[in-house]
């Protein structure tokens, strides 16, 4: 417990600060955070990081999670979908270099985790930085929902819970938590949106909060499936007590997409 609490406060003094500062500080985290979220694919795939592969995916996800400006030097046709793209046609050629080493299945799965975690993580920096004056009140409440969720779902399901969520893919979770998580989630959501400037309707952000509480919860469960499939505990060992970064932001990769629909971002 004490390890979990120093590495909670150890990133947390990284991370806030970051996110309060938001302009390129923020782009180099959600950069930073994807690469390192793609080598833990690799490694739950037990496959070495000192490859061409990796180096594919990792640039395949790098491609979604830069900000879109980053790719104003290409010629007016062109865009990071044609980017992505030659990326994914290198990965596919590799399996045929590699003597299939690196499989078709292989491939798929770097080009599904590379929008996965780089579409995620892209959102991170994009919302930040979509409004000087709402941007940070905009990325707050999304993590008022994503943590009070998992908060509440925790406690909650602690207390009360007697009938499991989903046993073959997270024995913990019950529906009492994920119910009253979803409650606390949406309570919490309406008083954060009438108290912060974050340029939005307010009753749409009410409404979506419910369902942002839900897509959260899945983003966990996907986690955990894909976790269970590669017979891992954590995704990563980068913090200690906690796991790794796809286990930190497993939820967040889920919501921060939907909050930029719902701010047309």
């Amino acid at each position: 417990m004490q390890t979990r609490v120093i590495t909670a406060v150890v990133a947390l003094l990284i991370f806030i600060p970051v996110v309060i500062a938001g302009g390129a500080w923020i782009d180099w985290l959600a950069a930073i955070l994807a690469a390192i979220g793609m080598s833990e694919v690799f490694l739950m795939k037990k496959q070495i990081l000192v490859s061409v592969d990796f180096v594919l995916a990792v640039l395949a996800t790098l491609t979604w999670t830069v900000p879109d400006s980053f790719f104003a030097f290409l010629p007016k046709n062109w865009s990071k979908w044609g980017v992505f793209y030659a990326i994914v046609m290198l990965i596919l050629t590799w399996t045929v270099l590699s003597k299939n080493k690196t499989t078709f299945d292989d491939a798929a799965v770097y080009v599904l985790s590379s929008l996965y975690i780089g579409t995620g993580f892209h959102y991170l920096a994009a919302l930040r930085n979509s409004s000087a004056a709402h941007g940070l009140w905009r990325i707050l409440f999304a993590f008022v929902i994503i943590w009070s969720t998992d908060t509440f779902a925790y406690l909650i399901g602690r207390k009360i819970g007697k009938h499991k969520l989903w046993p073959v893919i997270s024995p913990n979770k019950t529906w009492e938590g994920s119910i009253g998580a979803v409650i606390c989630a949406v309570i919490l959501a309406a008083v954060y949106v009438n108290r912060a400037p974050v340029g939005g309707d307010k009753t749409t952000l009410i409404i979506g909060s419910f369902f942002l509480s839900i897509v959260g919860q899945m983003g966990d469960l996907v986690e955990s499936a894909y976790k269970r499939f590669y017979g891992v505990k954590d995704s990563g060992k980068i913090l200690p007590g906690h796991g790794g970064i796809l286990d930190r932001f497993d939820s967040t990769l889920f919501v921060l997409p939907i909050v930029a629909l719902i701010f047309g971002i």
